[in-house]
């Protein structure tokens, strides 16, 4: 018997603006939407990070004000 999957949906592109690490032996990147600080620091190895643009799927941040939130906590 042969199962047949919907075909994946395109999900449309668009250029985002990203945080990508500093340290060219990490590959530590995170969406300035979903990022904590006005300027982030990497969560894999600490460094430095800076801004740069990627082309991404579309994801719509509903918490658009998440910066202004942050408690300052670190993970």
């Amino acid at each position: 018997m042969a199962y047949r999957s919907k075909p994946v949906e395109d999900l449309p592109h668009e250029d985002t603006k990203i945080w990508t690490c500093e340290n060219k032996e990490c590959n530590g990147w995170i969406r300035d939407d979903f990022a904590f600080a006005d300027v982030p620091v990497c969560h894999l190895c600490h460094s430095p990070m800076i801004s740069s643009v990627k082309n991404l799927p579309q994801i719509i941040n509903p918490d658009k004000d998440i910066k202004s939130k942050s408690l300052g906590v670190r993970i």
